[in-house]
């Protein structure tokens, strides 16, 4: 695992477009303000490019790859067209899926399980019904939370970006492979809940 998903608070900043097709994020140490990942939607088709501009853009595919600053490989999220639920597939540097997220029938606030590599059920992503705060829960234990940061009233309104707090428990081990998920679980949120 990089040395980058051992820490407990990310801020994720999605990059400012007023009229922007693929989504690009970048992964900050929010208390020293250095950027310590870059997440990039490098292949995006020219059919999905347009969908993008359109009511369909929650159905289109994603491809997300989360790298270093200097460009080391750390995980990628991709999902396929998607006409109802989704389900995303997480897969580590070496291009081996390591779980994914499923998202459930219904909920107020959006939520999702949590998978791993076979599919089974490590935890629960929970949105609150405001839609701005989730919660990785197992057996009632928060593992991690994500909250919407404001950055600012004008550019809110203007522009698509949106800015996240991740913070994971201290007690998830620095070792424990759910930190990768939790981590892809941002950019599940925006893409597929939050873009709509």
């Amino acid at each position: 695992m990089h040395d980058a998903l051992k820490r407990n608070l990310f801020l994720v900043k999605e990059h400012v477009g007023m009229f922007k097709a693929s989504s690009n994020y970048d992964v900050y140490d929010p208390s020293t303000g250095e950027i310590i990942l870059n997440c990039r939607e490098p292949r995006l088709g020219w059919i999905t490019k347009l969908l993008r501009f359109t009511d369909y853009k929650t159905l289109t595919p994603f491809e997300v790859h989360i790298s270093s600053p200097d460009g080391e490989p750390v995980i990628s999220i991709h999902r396929g067209v998607s006409f109802f639920l989704s389900k995303v597939d997480v897969l580590d540097s070496d291009g081996d899926r390591i779980g994914g997220f499923k998202q459930k029938f219904f909920s107020i606030g959006g939520a999702f399980h949590v998978l791993g590599e076979d599919d089974q059920i490590l935890c629960d992503l929970k949105g609150s019904f405001t839609g701005w705060d989730f919660r990785f829960l197992h057996d009632g234990i928060e593992l991690a939370r994500v909250s919407k940061k404001w950055s600012g009233i004008g550019k809110e309104m203007f522009t698509s970006a949106d800015n996240y707090m991740l913070e994971i428990s201290e007690d998830v081990p620095m070792d424990n492979p759910i930190r990768m998920l939790i981590l892809g679980s941002v950019m599940c949120i925006d893409m597929v809940l939050k873009e709509a």
